[in-house]
């Protein structure tokens, strides 16, 4: 009985580090992303003129050399759009759903009470115009991954530095299939303990433990830098090398006490003292 209790705890084991396994052959160059800090959504303050995902925000980081995250969906008539959020409530102080708006319908909506509206992928693309790297969030709500593939068709004319990321193991599993040599990252977070109730807990579960590595395969893994310690995280920097991305850094101090357990910082809400 012993032995296969020891057996049955080992196969459970080698699975669960074989689910949890990143990309490790073939891996694309990833040091190209190294030596900058990373504003998120931009080098934005939402009570300015340059609110989170605002061309004034993406202006001011290129300015000040530093990269960007950004995220991006579609809208109504598959306009690919600058926003985080799915809907306007918290940006623009309307109900409604970007999905759910055409483009010309979006732009009647101002971000934070400011000139700013949300833009386009393509007009961020040419502000930015490969001055700074891009850590590009594709945003799906179910499981069309129409984006991935309408954003790539424009990627594959930008001349600039880009990786891609997603919270869906989906956007992540396109560029797998298709687009393999492109620098690839799963976001993930300790789902439950941030409160989130949207989705069976099993499934916030398997994206909490990065259980889906082994189908996406991913280049990087993007992770709340509140819960660098959890065990899958930890395994896939120091045991498969996989780089660590911290998200969101939002003090100097956070910066400086994580800046030995993650190897690429997301900040916003203050400004770094240095551009890493």
């Amino acid at each position: 009985m012993i032995k296969i209790i020891i057996i049955f705890f080992i196969v459970i084991v080698v699975l669960y580090l074989l689910a949890i396994m990143p990309r490790m052959m073939h891996r694309p160059d990833f040091t190209p992303f190294a030596g900058r800090l990373y504003a998120h959504r931009g080098l934005h303050d939402n009570a300015t003129d340059a609110p989170e995902n605002s061309i004034n925000a993406f202006r001011k980081a290129v300015e000040q050399g530093y990269g960007i995250e950004l995220d991006i969906q579609l809208t109504k008539d598959d306009v690919i759009v600058v926003c985080h959020d799915f809907d306007l409530k918290r940006v623009c102080g309307v109900d409604q759903k970007i999905c759910d708006l055409t483009y010309e319908q979006l732009q009647q909506y101002r971000l934070y009470d400011s000139d700013q509206t949300v833009p386009t992928f393509a007009e961020v693309l040419s502000v930015v115009d490969g001055q700074v790297p891009l850590i590009i969030e594709y945003k799906i709500a179910g499981t069309d991954t129409k984006v991935c593939e309408l954003a790539d068709a424009m990627l594959q004319e930008y001349q600039g530095l880009y990786c891609v990321e997603s919270f869906h193991p989906f956007a992540v599993l396109w560029y797998r299939r298709h687009r393999s040599h492109v620098v690839r990252g799963i976001l993930s977070d300790s789902f439950t303990r941030e409160g989130f109730r949207d989705m069976p807990m099993i499934l916030y579960g398997l994206l909490h433990h990065l259980l889906f590595n082994f189908m996406i395969k991913p280049d990087f893994i993007a992770y709340h830098h509140c819960y660098y310690k959890d065990l899958s995280r930890t395994l896939c920097r120091y045991l498969y090398r996989a780089p660590a991305v911290a998200w969101t850094i939002q003090s100097q101090q956070q910066l400086e006490d994580r800046s030995g357990d993650f190897d690429l910082f997301i900040f916003d809400s203050f400004v770094p003292k240095e551009n890493k």
